[in-house]
């Protein structure tokens, strides 16, 4: 796509997506989105865009690593349970409870039992959350391992983002069919009709980003009327004496 045309479009998406959070405030909905994908699949680069055009008051964003000493204590879900959006608010997970079917039995932080165990609790977390109204938008970023490394050795040559490369960075992906098969299980196993995933072809960062929006605002959008309310007539007749 050229620049041109995929800044202008992001732009209009990103205008909609605005008009969409305003909606949401004022009508009290909340939204969750999902972020998971390939490291450097450019997750990243689409939260950064959507924090652009949002008002912060109303968004959370949290960046998901291992869990705490005390975390690890308690039930795995309750520092997601922590996390649920409040009324009017939109939570972006920068990695999210997958971890549990993924990095974790792959690392060898949790036993393939309790992983296998991990899929109906993911279904049933995700199934109380949008029967509540919230609804949800998970996004899967898919990129080759051919991509990965050209990002990789671009970002490695860049002094400025250098310090991102970490050696779990080398390491996952010397494990790649490992996760490819995690990947799939995770798509097969918790796509459900209140929650689906939205593969989205990452190697275009650009494509990627706009493919990511239309979801987004598919998903959050639904049964919500993003015209303006209707003038309060008290506060118009102040403003025509």
């Amino acid at each position: 796509m050229e620049k041109a045309a995929y800044k202008a479009r992001l732009k209009e998406l990103q205008k909609e997506l605005n008009l969409l959070q305003h909606a949401m405030c004022r009508q009290g909905k909340s939204g969750i989105v999902v972020l998971e994908g390939w490291d450097a699949a450019g997750k990243g680069g689409i939260i950064r865009r959507l924090a652009w055009c949002l008002d912060p008051r109303h968004l959370k964003v949290w960046s998901i690593g291992a869990p705490s000493p005390e975390e690890r204590r308690q039930h795995w879900l309750k520092r997601f349970w922590q996390r649920v959006p409040d009324s009017g608010e939109i939570a972006v997970f920068d990695r999210s409870w997958y971890g549990r079917v993924l990095v974790e039995p792959i690392e060898g932080f949790t036993s393939k039992q309790d992983a296998n165990r991990a899929y109906k609790e993911i279904t049933e977390f995700e199934n109380m959350l949008t029967d509540e109204g919230i609804a949800m938008v998970k996004l899967f970023l898919d990129i080759t391992p051919e991509t990965q490394y050209r990002r990789f050795k671009k970002r490695f040559e860049n002094p400025q983002k250098q310090w991102k490369m970490t050696r779990d960075d080398l390491r996952n992906r010397g494990r790649w069919q490992e996760y490819e098969e995690a990947y799939e299980r995770m798509l097969e196993k918790t796509s459900t009709d209140c929650a689906p995933w939205v593969r989205i072809d990452a190697n275009s960062k650009r494509e990627a980003r706009l493919a990511a929006f239309d979801a987004i605002l598919k998903t959050l959008g639904q049964g919500i009327d993003t015209a303006p309310p209707p003038t309060d007539p008290e506060i118009a007749a102040f403003f025509e004496r």
